[in-house]
């Protein structure tokens, strides 16, 4: 039910349907409501000077946008960072350093997925998982970081922060819930939009490919990942953030009679120590000279 349930407003949100466009038409007052609601929240709000660099990494609507890729790349180009963000599907609560400079503190639990991600790919970088992003920005300053990326926060504009947004095409421009977007682009606030194809490139790599592979992917909007993808047996799409068990794992494997299972980062970091036969959807971002060149005059 609820897999279903996601899948359906990730239609409505990016393809929908007639009966869905007229869904949409008719919550198109309640849209209006929402978006003044979240622009008098952004006036209410100011912005606090934690005395440290902050960038704030997101997107305007709900839905994936690739951002994890993004950070990953631009946390690379420092030394001393620290990775905050609020650890989406996690089973913990609170603040919880997932990993210090040297190891992984905890498991994928407490984590959720992308911060196991920032764990596993950022060899060097603190990384908190909090739902109250300040705290995670002060512990991670009393932890010796210089500069902090906010996964997801163009919302918090109570954090002096530099924002960069992914612009993510959709024809519907309008708020929740008639469209997919959370917040507007307040023309007051300073915030760099970036484009892929333009400001960043995705870059795929496949590795352990085997001759008959699965597709098993628990990603939003799952259908993104095609222009990437090899030949697959099967595609099998989960809801985002999904936990996989072993036995609907194995049961893939057994109906497609594939060599291996193949799978993003994303849940990679959620199935690897199942001992299934796994191949990988590696996925990074070569940063292009216009964003090269805004970060170096700005952090």
């Amino acid at each position: 039910m609820k897999k279903s349930l996601v899948f359906w407003v990730e239609e409505y949100f990016y393809n929908p349907n007639f009966i869905q466009k007229i869904i949409s038409f008719f919550l198109l007052p309640l849209s209006w409501l929402y978006c003044f609601v979240m622009y008098l929240l952004f006036k209410s709000k100011t912005a606090q000077d934690f005395g440290i660099n902050i960038i704030g990494i997101g997107n305007l609507n709900v839905g994936g946008s690739g951002k994890t890729p993004l950070v990953c790349a631009l946390a690379l180009r420092y030394e001393n960072v620290a990775i905050v963000l609020r650890g989406y599907g996690r089973e913990s609560r609170g603040l919880y350093v997932i990993k210090d400079t040297k190891k992984i503190l905890f498991d994928i639990s407490v984590s959720g997925d992308e911060a196991m991600i920032y764990a596993k790919k950022l060899s060097s970088a603190i990384v908190i998982v909090s739902e109250d992003r300040k705290k995670g920005i002060l512990k991670a300053k009393e932890m010796g970081a210089k500069i902090v990326f906010l996964d997801d926060a163009y919302s918090k504009h109570d954090i002096k922060k530099l924002d960069i947004l992914i612009n993510v095409k959709i024809k519907n421009k309008s708020c929740l819930p008639s469209g997919a977007f959370r917040e507007r682009l307040w023309a007051d606030k300073e915030v760099l939009t970036v484009e892929e194809g333009i400001d960043f490139t995705r870059i795929v790599e496949l590795k352990n490919k085997t001759k008959k592979m699965s597709l098993v992917t628990a990603i939003a909007r799952p259908q993104r990942l095609d222009k990437y993808l090899p030949k697959v047996i099967s595609k099998n799409y989960f809801e985002d953030h999904h936990t996989f068990t072993k036995q609907e794992l194995e049961k893939i494997l057994l109906k497609d009679r594939s060599d291996s299972l193949l799978v993003t980062y994303k849940d990679y970091v959620k199935i690897e120590s199942f001992g299934l036969p796994l191949s990988l959807l590696d996925l990074h971002v070569e940063i292009g000279e216009r964003l090269d060149n805004y970060l170096s005059n700005r952090a």
